[in-house]
């Protein structure tokens, strides 16, 4: 190659490196203004991070809470927002599996996310509360009730909406035997989750402590779908039970109860929040959905709450339809629970929310709520609802506080 060639090539080549440095250059001033710019929409936005799950088994606890959240959001907003700021709600499925509830919540994260919704249970929400506090965020369950749901377990900056267990079974045991004296009982635990194993638990540790009598305690596993050996023990006892407390989940709630009233056992059936769903009352329908009691959390009429029609009227004209399950009131609190604490706190920062929340006492639609310390694990004091079928329909019983407790 000749000299001149050589110096041409070389220029050639300089000028091509400066062309490609002038281009990282631009695109990397361009990434800095977009990594600016959404960093100062961000800061202009309050980003609650849902990881419910809107598929599988949770779905029907799950679901009601996002399309309850998302009327409060819409009613914030339409408000003023929080601080001055936009109040943002993203949820993604966490398809009632606990590993991707945990992925989900830590993407929620990494997306920005101030605040964390958690699944309506200890075993499928867990990873959320823990992907949460990991983060240094505060995270709120929507309504898991197993005690182990706490500070003790997933940290000092979780929560749950719901009451623990011990209120949900200490209302039930003193339901039947303070007020109806049932003074019999028949229990039938479901192994699925610890939230079915506490209830009964607790159930029992309060109706043997009022003085009922359990005449047989005995175990189901989810999805078997045949109730046969356990009503061949029940049958070998030669008695029928004064109640029937059945603590189980989804639909093998109406199968079991189906069970039981196809074989004569027509005695009161009683069991938790898992029962306020709408597709198992229709299950039932008119001619088993009765003398079957439960305890919720609150319920969708004026009886309950005098702010209820104001919100049931936000949620029919958000989304067409009026709420069928208090499970919907539990996103609405949840939402505005965070935002008053937020408010209470002057920003989002996790440990200055977290005092919040255990400093503060919350009217809710679910409620009056007052938080204990962390060394008390969060424990939410709170009341509960009875809540009765008849003819496949609810009808609500009141509020009830228990006087004593089982310790969690």
């Amino acid at each position: 190659m000749r000299p001149e060639h050589a110096k041409g090539k070389t220029e050639t080549t300089k000028g091509n490196m400066k062309m490609r440095t002038s281009g990282y250059i631009i695109r990397a001033a361009a990434a800095l203004l977009l990594l600016s710019t959404a960093a100062q929409a961000a800061d202009d936005k309050i980003v609650i991070g849902g990881a419910m799950s809107l598929t599988g088994v949770q779905a029907p606890l799950d679901t009601p809470g996002v399309k309850g959240a998302e009327v409060a959001v819409k009613y914030l907003n339409d408000n003023g927002g929080v601080l001055g700021k936009q109040v943002e709600f993203i949820n993604i499925d966490g398809k009632s599996d606990p590993v991707t509830v945990g992925n989900v919540a830590v993407e929620l994260v990494d997306k920005g996310a101030n605040l964390i919704m958690a699944p309506c249970d200890f075993d499928f929400g867990s990873p959320a509360g823990r992907a949460a506090q990991e983060a240094g965020l505060v995270g709120i369950s929507t309504c898991a009730s197993d005690p182990l749901y706490s500070s003790w377990s997933l940290g000092d900056k979780q929560f749950t909406l719901s009451m623990w267990n011990t209120t949900m079974g200490a209302a039930a045991a003193d339901f039947a035997f303070k007020e109806k004296g049932w003074k019999t009982a028949y229990v039938v635990t479901d192994q699925f989750i610890a939230y079915t194993k506490s209830l009964s638990k607790y159930f029992v540790a309060q109706y043997k402590a009022n003085g009922g009598e359990v005449i047989l305690e005995d175990t189901y596993t989810n999805g078997d779908n045949n109730f046969s050996a356990q009503l061949a023990r029940l049958q070998a006892l030669g008695k029928k039970p004064d109640v029937i407390f059945l603590s189980s989940y989804g639909q093998d709630i109406g199968a079991i109860i189906r069970a039981l009233r196809e074989v004569g056992y027509d005695a009161p059936v009683l069991g938790g929040d898992a029962y306020d769903d709408p597709a198992m009352h229709a299950a039932l329908g008119e001619k088993l959905g009765n003398n079957v009691f439960f305890v919720t959390h609150t319920f969708m009429t004026p009886e309950a709450h005098p702010d209820m029609q104001k919100f049931v009227d936000l949620y029919t004209k958000m989304h067409g339809a009026a709420p069928d399950t208090s499970f919907v009131a539990t996103g609405w609190d949840t939402v505005m629970m965070m935002a008053e604490a937020v408010k209470a706190a002057g920003s989002t920062d996790g440990a200055a929310v977290a005092k919040a929340l255990e400093d503060g006492k919350f009217k809710l639609l679910t409620g009056d709520l007052d938080y204990g310390t962390a060394e008390e694990g969060h424990v939410p004091n709170k009341a509960a609802v009875l809540v009765e079928l008849k003819g496949g329909k609810p009808t609500f019983l009141g509020w009830r506080t228990p006087e004593t407790l089982p310790a969690p």
